[in-house]
Order: C-alpha cells, then sequence, then structure tokens
C-alpha cells in the first residue's frame, strides 16, 4: 500500500481519493475549499493543511485540478516530494504536460499525465478510462494506483501523450452531445415520443455512451452537472488550441466549440454539458418551460 497525497477533492476527486482509502492506501488530501477537505477527512482520508502538508512524505502526489494554471500554481509544492511520482489527472493542455514532466525531471519527480474519461459516476465506481503519457517505468509504477480508479489504463504514449488522447476525447464527446441535442429538438418539434425514439437509436448504429447516458437529461431538463459546461467549454478551448499548434484544422470542434461558448454565455456554465440542449432549441425557437 502507498503513501497518497491527492490535491483536488472536486466532483471527480473526492470519489477517486475515497476510492484510494477504501482499497487501503494512507492518502492525504488537500482542497483549497476546506469543506471538500473535511468532506474527505469524514469518509475515512487524513485531512492536510496545504498542499505542501499533504505532499510530505508521500510516495505518490495526485493532482485533480480544474486547468493548466492550477497545475502550474502547484507545482512548487508537488516538487518538494524528492523522489516521489506525481500523477496528474487533471485534464490541461498537452504543452503543460510536458513542461510540468521536464521540471519533475529536473527535481528528481517523475511526472506522468493521466487524464481521465467517465465523469463522476466513473470516478465513484472506479470504473474511469484513463489514458496514460510518460516514461515507460513510470506508468507501470502508477498502474497499482490507477488500477483502484479505473478499467481501462493505458499508456498512450510520451509525456504530453495522454493529454493529447484526452483532446480527442473531448472534442468526440462534445461533438456527440450536440448531435444528440439537434436530433432530439428535431424529433421535438416534429411531435415524436422521446423516449422510444431514444431507445431505437440507442440499439442501433446511432447508439452510443453519451446518447444512453445524456439524452434522458435532455429530455427532462435536469442538467444536475456530472461535467460543467464551463469545464467543457475550457477543453475545448485547448482542442483548438492543440489543433492550431500542430496545424490541424477541426471545423466540427470549431463549430461545437462555439455552441458551447454560447451555452455558457446564456448562463449555463454551472449545469451539466447536455445543457447544450438548451442552445439547440433556442435557435429552434422551442419553448423552454
Amino acid at each position: 500500500m502507498a503513501s497518497i497525497a491527492f490535491i483536488g477533492l472536486g466532483t471527480m476527486g473526492l470519489p477517486m481519493a475515497v476510492n484510494l482509502v477504501r482499497a487501503g492506501h494512507d492518502v492525504a488530501g488537500f482542497n483549497r475549499s476546506p469543506g471538500k477537505t473535511a468532506a474527505f477527512a469524514e469518509q475515512g482520508g487524513t485531512a492536510a493543511d496545504s498542499a505542501r502538508d499533504a505532499v510530505r512524505g508521500a510516495e505518490v502526489v495526485i493532482t485533480m485540478l480544474p486547468d493548466s494554471p492550477d497545475v502550474e500554481a502547484i507545482a512548487d509544492d508537488v516538487l518538494t516530494a524528492d523522489g516521489a511520482l506525481w500523477i496528474d489527472m487533471s485534464t490541461i493542455a498537452p504543452t503543460t504536460a510536458r513542461a510540468v514532466a521536464e521540471r519533475g525531471r529536473a527535481a528528481g519527480v517523475r511526472v506522468v499525465d493521466a487524464p481521465v474519461s467517465g465523469g463522476e459516476q466513473g470516478a465513484i465506481d472506479g470504473t474511469l478510462s484513463i489514458m496514460v503519457g510518460g516514461a515507460a517505468a513510470d506508468v507501470e509504477a502508477a498502474r497499482p494506483v490507477l488500477d483502484v480508479l479505473g478499467t481501462t489504463i493505458v499508456h498512450v504514449g510520451p509525456a504530453g501523450g495522454g493529454q493529447t488522447v484526452k483532446t480527442a476525447n473531448q472534442l468526440i464527446v462534445a461533438g456527440t452531445i450536440g448531435l444528440v441535442a439537434e436530433a432530439l429538438t428535431l424529433l421535438r418539434a416534429q411531435g415524436v415520443d422521446l423516449e422510444p425514439a431514444v431507445e431505437v437509436l440507442s440499439g442501433g448504429l446511432a447508439g452510443s455512451t453519451v446518447l444512453n447516458r445524456k439524452a434522458p437529461a435532455m429530455r427532462n431538463h435536469d442538467f444536475t452537472p456530472s461535467f460543467r459546461v464551463d469545464l467543457h467549454h475550457k477543453d475545448l478551448g485547448i482542442v483548438l488550441g492543440s489543433a492550431r499548434d500542430a496545424g490541424v484544422p477541426l471545423p466540427l470542434s470549431a463549430t461545437v466549440a462555439q455552441l458551447m461558448a454560447a451555452a455558457r454565455a446564456q448562463g449555463h456554465g454551472d449545469l451539466d454539458h447536455s445543457a447544450l440542449v438548451l442552445v439547440i432549441e433556442q435557435l429552434a425557437g422551442l419553448n423552454q418551460d
């Protein structure tokens, strides 16, 4: 069992850290919002007063933070953990992941980038899909910890590789959400009963995890967040930035990024990303009551 520091106890991070405690690891958790740290302590973890306090003596440091600047801001604290393995599970720019890995090498800290897919339920169930970038030996060292958190764990390449695959994941998810929103809006405008329509669509080639998980929320306008519009808006910015850096045009991704930006501009940033359907319904002139 490992001594683990877990920094970032949000919607995803808290259940992930709790699963590590339940697996028998010694986990010290820290979050900028003290209430999250207290909630972690109530479920068997050790509450740390600061990030630096959390990483003191840790063999493994896991960060689950909102964006690239957050990871960069915490790096000085994490890199005090000489000889530790830093598993960054945030979704950040691939360029940031590579820069953090380089800083880690200079400081004697091994770094892998290991962003996840599967949403809050996947974090709770320990069934996340984890795409891992870094040196092969470091990825293997991280695997016993990652096995607690996910069921699909794949080494996809060197530092930054995990984040590059995550950008692909996020553009596919956002694009599919956009198409599901358009399909439901079309069906609704034609007076079709949405529940059986989704049932038959799910059984054919149009079926997908996104359709199964997000269509009910769109039908019922229940946008309790499992992944917020604000975060997907951020991720699509990373997608387009990475595409620009690589000289790759992504016209469909650019369109869905604009729709996600519209959802955010309309005040839906704290809602689940399935709230993208509200933008499509508004464009169609449908009553959203």
